[in-house]
């Protein structure tokens, strides 16, 4: 499902094609997320978004993060990692104390793509901002309300055992499955993945190598 970004005056023909596999509940995402946003203020970029379910089974009321099952060892790095990122970004968080189920969340964001694609942007933001910087459950139906009121979308937000609305999850899952992907975040640009939470000189690397017609290098 697609929304287009970027700084390009021109058709919609001249801009970088960027997918993006992602989930609300992901820190990494979060970061992705904001690091693609600013690409887009330097480059002409059309993104396509893919939500992707990371933990359907997590309930929706929450569960500790201690639940998830990560070794402590990797857990340590994991985090050691994310705290380098979101200091060198200046992006906040909040201690993660719970994850929770995101399935309501996407479908409201995909939705309103969808539907409102005006929209979407801030309410992307918003679902990002609430889990991580304000500590909401975002799997909770009233906090999505209070968000879908916020931005005048509280029509788009959809029961989580909608049929039509899951077969559209299940189509950015299976375009992840054949795609290869082994998680999120993910950045497609043209023909090239690069899995996590990138830095701004390899998305940069990726654009120009893009606009010029060669294969995007990793950029350390």
């Amino acid at each position: 499902m697609a929304a287009t970004n970027g700084s390009a005056t021109g058709g919609e023909d001249h801009r970088i094609p960027v997918v993006f596999y992602f989930d609300y509940i992901c820190p990494f995402c979060y970061v992705g997320a904001h690091r693609l946003q600013r690409i887009t203020q330097r480059y002409p970029v059309a993104v396509e978004y893919r939500f992707v379910e990371i933990h359907p089974d997590s309930p929706a009321g929450g569960r500790p993060v201690s639940e998830l099952g990560y070794p402590p060892e990797q857990w340590r790095r994991m985090n050691e990692a994310l705290t380098a990122m979101l200091e060198a970004d200046g992006l906040p968080m909040a201690e993660r104390t719970f994850t929770t189920n995101s399935r309501q969340a996407l479908l409201l964001a995909r939705t309103v793509l969808q539907r409102r694609p005006g929209r979407f942007l801030a309410l992307h933001n918003a679902l990002f901002h609430a889990y991580f910087v304000d500590g909401r459950n975002i799997g909770e139906t009233a906090v999505l309300e209070s968000i879908a009121a916020d931005h005048d979308v509280g029509d788009c937000l959809m029961p989580v055992d909608d049929r039509q609305a899951l077969a559209g999850l299940l189509e950015d899952v299976e375009a992840a499955r054949s795609t290869g992907l082994t998680g999120v975040p993910t950045l497609i640009v043209g023909d090239r993945a690069f899995p996590g939470a990138v830095s701004m000189d390899t998305l940069a690397a990726a654009m120009e190598e893009h606009t010029r017609g060669g294969a995007p290098g990793e950029t350390h």
